[in-house]
């Protein structure tokens, strides 16, 4: 029971981070990494400065215990010099204590040293984890500089993804149906089909019909009068072709009436008057 649990709590974490990684904006997810890495940086630094102000106060601790230890020697070395001097006065009890003074400065002088030896130790250390801290924050720096980076071009090929998504589904509309309202130009297209192709068939239907038969027959009779009726125009202007402009004018409007005619010209000639002589030829030769 424990396992099947186990499993299917596996099961619905994988299926809920899955559909939050497919609803998640790439624009939040990457300046949270940005910010994540910016956090992370500002520990790290925050963390080599701490390192960096130990070495410094483990110099300051071996300066000062340096300072101290100098101080140790010359008092050793004066407490020696007090007490041979004594001693060459003949004053045992003076010299007697500024032995004692002297073996007092002297075991503090061997704690000082050994402390010295400690800080110094500790300053190398300290001086090496410095170095290693500003390594590591350097490298760190050098790292979100190029995260940096790389989030601008992220960016830019995310707007750049977008502006395609838009153009694709800008192409995609002139084929499909972009919304309920507003149909695609194949349901248009269908659509005209479907009537052009109904509309032809009423037609033939209507050609088939008694009253599309009538129809012919009368659209038969009106053509027979037409071209009786250019028979006849045809067979006047072959007759009064020569008639003059006014005749031709006449027939174009559509004049039934005849055109008047000029009086015909008299056939008789001018006789040649009597005993006229005639003219010969001349013989030139």
């Amino acid at each position: 029971m424990g396992q099947l649990l186990k499993r299917i709590w596996r099961y619905l974490t994988a299926a809920l981070t899955g559909k939050f990684e497919q609803a998640a904006d790439p624009k939040v997810q990457i300046e949270q990494a940005i910010a994540e890495a910016q956090q992370q940086h500002r520990a790290l630094t925050e963390r080599a400065a701490s390192v960096i102000a130990n070495q410094k106060k483990a110099e300051m601790d071996l300066d000062r215990s340096m300072g101290e230890l100098e101080k140790l020697n010359g008092s050793t070395r004066q407490a020696i010099m007090m007490a041979e001097d004594a001693q060459a006065k003949g004053d045992d009890r003076r010299a007697t204590e500024l032995t004692g003074t002297a073996e007092a400065f002297a075991n503090q002088l061997i704690s000082k040293e050994e402390a010295v030896e400690n800080l110094k130790a500790l300053v190398l250390q300290s001086t090496q984890a410095s170095d290693q801290a500003k390594q590591a924050v350097n490298q760190n720096a050098m790292r979100l500089q190029e995260r940096l980076a790389e989030r601008r071009k992220l960016l830019s090929q995310l707007d750049q993804a977008k502006m395609q998504e838009q153009m694709n589904a800008a192409l995609e509309s002139v084929s499909t149906t972009i919304g309920q309202e507003v149909p695609s130009l194949e349901q248009v297209r269908g659509k005209i089909e479907a009537r052009y192709a109904k509309a032809r068939g009423m037609s033939e239907l209507q050609a088939n019909s008694v009253e599309g038969r009538m129809l012919e027959v009368e659209q038969a009779a009106m053509n027979a009068q037409a071209k009786e009726r250019l028979s006849e125009i045809k067979s006047r202007l072959g007759i009064e072709a020569g008639e003059g402009s006014e005749a031709a004018g006449a027939i174009s409007t559509g004049e039934t009436e005849s055109v008047p005619q000029p009086a015909p010209e008299s056939d008789s000639q001018p006789a040649p008057a009597p005993n006229q002589p005639q003219s010969q030829p001349r013989d030139d030769s």
